[in-house]
This record gives C-alpha cells, sequence and structure tokens, in this order.
C-alpha cells in the first residue's frame, strides 16, 4: 500500500520584545549598527536522512499497523526517482506488469536501470518482473545490484528469499528473511516464514 505524505516545512522568526511603556531612542544605538541577523529556517532533510529516520521508527515499532505505515513512507520514497521522465517510464512498466506484458515492462526498466543506474528501485522493479517471468537468475543480479545501492531494502531481500524458497534452498531463504526481519521487525509474512522454515529444517534434521 503506498501511503502519501507530505513534508512541511515551519519558519521561526526570533525577535526580542520591549518592555511595557519602554521607547526606543534613536541615540540608544550606534549610527553604524547592523540590525540583528535573522535565524536562518533549519535546513530541510535529504532523502537519505527522511530514510534513515524512517528506517529507526521501523525497527523500533512494535505496533504491526503503525509499522505498515512506516514501511509505506518508506517505499514512498523509494519510489521517488527525482526524474519526471524516469517515473513515468515506471508508471508504464507498472501498468505493463499488471496487463503481464512482461516483455514491454522488461524495455521500460531496461532504459530506468541504463538512464538512472543509481536508482535501486528501478533495478528492484526488473527483478519483480524478471521472477515472474521465472528468471531467476535475472532477477537474483538484479536484486543484488539493488541491495547494493540500498542495503536496507526489505523487498528487495524478500524477494531474494522467495526465490531461495522457489529453487530448494531452505536455509538461504531462512537467512534472506531474518535479514528482512533486522530491519523490519514487524513484519507479518517474514516472521511467518521464519517460523515455517525453521520447523521445516528442524524436521529434516530428525
Amino acid at each position: 500500500m503506498r501511503i502519501l505524505f507530505a513534508f512541511f516545512t515551519v519558519l521561526l522568526l526570533s525577535g526580542t520584545a520591549l518592555p511595557a511603556g519602554a521607547e526606543v531612542v534613536q541615540g540608544d544605538l550606534p549610527p553604524d549598527a547592523a540590525p540583528p541577523a535573522a535565524t536562518p529556517p533549519p535546513a530541510a532533510p535529504t532523502k537519505q536522512g527522511r530514510l534513515d529516520q524512517l528506517f529507526t521508527e521501523l525497527k523500533r515499532e512494535r505496533n504491526e499497523k503503525a509499522a505498515e505505515r512506516i514501511a509505506g513512507r518508506i517505499w514512498n520514497e523509494w519510489n521517488q526517482s527525482g526524474s519526471a521522465s524516469i517515473d513515468l517510464m515506471m508508471q508504464w512498466a507498472q501498468k505493463a506488469t499488471q496487463d503481464q506484458k512482461f516483455d514491454v515492462a522488461l524495455d521500460f526498466l531496461d532504459q530506468v536501470v541504463t538512464l538512472q543506474p543509481d536508482y535501486a528501485e528501478g533495478w528492484n522493479r526488473r527483478a519483480t518482473v524478471h521472477f515472474m517471468m521465472k528468471n531467476y537468475g535475472k532477477s537474483m543480479a538484479d536484486i543484488d545490484r539493488t541491495l547494493q545501492l540500498e542495503p536496507r531494502h526489505f523487498g528487495a531481500l524478500s524477494g531474494l528469499a522467495q526465490i531461495m524458497t522457489e529453487t530448494g534452498h531452505k536455509q538461504s531463504a531462512l537467512e534472506a528473511w531474518q535479514k528482512v526481519l533486522a530491519i523490519y521487525p514487524m513484519m507479518r509474512s517474514a516472521q511467518d516464514q521464519v517460523s515455517a522454515i525453521s520447523e521445516e529444517l528442524a524436521g529434516e534434521g530428525i
């Protein structure tokens, strides 16, 4: 679920109040005295700063619904490429994916990662399409690139865990889900998978 949100910047202007009944006398200040400088507004947080704060909140949150809202805000940050043309191609790719026109989606996503190779979500989205096409090797290569750009990408790690499960590598799947929980402790699907795979592995060891 995508959660839309906005940041509002509040500018604080500081001044000094005069006592009641006091008068300003022109001669009280030297002729060349400069007026006090206005306090500059606080700098707006960068995208990286916002993500760092959100990930701190996500790791600390113990309410599942509240954690989902924080995760949604993280996804919203990830989806912002900073380029109108890239955003448009991402939208076209998403529509093509929904229509199961995977080759069309890949054409758009190939352009995205070529034009903006440092945009992690472009690689992650292409990894998802490759996964849906069962191109697991290509999907894993794109997941690896996603995680190089954003090691905390719990979506990419979840995709890796699913590929490991699909290919019968249960221990690797378990480790991937555990990495997800280290970032996003309240992700219910990851909790369920860790529990289920742990039981399977324990049963196989008997």
